[in-house]
């Protein structure tokens, strides 16, 4: 095997000078490059990756923590963070709680070894803000709060709560059903809820019911049991057989479609169905869904900028933060008209 002594040798330098050129640091004059780069080529060296990352205190790995990749919302999240962080020359490497028990456990234990730079947090967590304060690590929270230490992004979701409000009121609905994850989650919980995308229920909740509309809500369970959000969508029609409007997940919006299809109910006349998220589902369900769509790439890249950030600081996340690098970050959302609205 060919080893960097080879290459000093046949480059007629010495092997601190290779070790530079290798690991890309301090000076070497372009002459001495260019000999060390054409003895590498021509003795076909390849860099050994594991020491360069030991050299550097690097993996150039991220973890991305989810709920699960079956749901298309986090399947196209995953999909847009590795085409930031590729763009940055890291790697992702992905864990599905509902597939790995112990996943986010393993992962933060590799964050502490050092054999990730970093971790995306995109699953719910029952662990405490001083927990997530102790790894001391580049940690960035996606769609959750983990504390005031930790940078988060995350939708404008009481815009999108908001535009659905406006839209339903505009359009003369009356009784709309708002399908979700446990409430026990954010009910009453008020700032110390962790999972904000509960303010678009609450948000769109409190207008409909300032204009004298009715809503409900059904639980739909745990975002990574579909089939629980297909039960709920369709027994929607059973429970409420008097509601017009629908507003759920794409996943829960397309069931709805499909049901709503089956019992000769006419959409958009009779049921408005709304979907929030606004992935690639949106086009699937039949007929193409009204949703409020989340800017993927706006918020893959946002996550992507604060991670290069706290890797940059080699430590916390936040660290010597400064006035025009805020910590948090909120991508607004816009409402697409769809064949399911009026």
């Amino acid at each position: 095997m060919v080893g960097m002594r080879d290459v000093a040798k046949a480059a007629g330098v010495s092997l601190s000078t290779v070790s530079l050129v290798v690991n890309n640091t301090g000076y070497v004059s372009a002459d001495m490059r260019a000999k060390v780069e054409a003895s590498m080529r021509e003795l076909n060296y390849i860099p050994n990756e594991l020491a360069r990352n030991l050299y550097h205190d690097r993996t150039n790995t991220i973890g991305v923590i989810v709920p699960t990749i079956s749901h298309p919302f986090f399947a196209t999240l995953m999909a847009a963070l590795q085409r930031e962080f590729a763009a940055l020359g890291l790697r992702t490497m992905l864990c599905s709680t509902a597939d790995a028990r112990n996943g986010e456990a393993e992962y933060v234990d590799m964050l502490r070894r050092h054999m990730m730079d970093g971790i995306v947090m995109a699953a719910h967590t029952e662990h405490t803000e001083d927990y997530w304060a102790s790894i001391d690590r580049p940690v960035v929270a996606f769609d959750r709060r983990l504390g005031g230490a930790i940078p988060s992004v995350e939708s404008d979701h009481e815009q999108g709560g908001r535009l659905i409000a406006e839209h339903l009121i505009a359009s003369g609905a009356r009784h709309v059903v708002t399908v979700g994850g446990p409430r026990s989650q954010f009910e009453g919980l008020g700032e110390k809820a962790t999972f904000p995308t509960s303010r678009y229920h609450l948000t769109m909740e409190r207008l409909v019911e300032q204009a004298g509309m009715r809503w409900d809500y059904m639980d739909a369970g745990s975002v990574s049991d579909l089939g629980s959000h297909a039960r709920a969508a369709r027994s929607i029609f059973d429970r409420f057989p008097d509601a017009d409007a629908i507003v759920g997940s794409d996943v829960v919006a397309a069931y709805a479609v499909q049901e709503a299809l089956r019992r000769g109910i006419r959409i958009p006349e009779d049921l408005q169905i709304i979907a929030y998220d606004g992935t690639y589902m949106a086009d699937a369900a039949g007929l193409r869904l009204s949703a409020v769509c989340q800017d993927m790439d706006a918020l893959a890249r946002r996550v992507a900028e604060r991670m290069e950030r706290g890797i940059a600081r080699n430590g916390s996340s936040n660290a010597d933060a400064t006035a025009d690098e805020p910590l948090d970050a909120l991508v607004p959302v816009t409402f697409v008209a769809g064949k399911t609205t009026r």
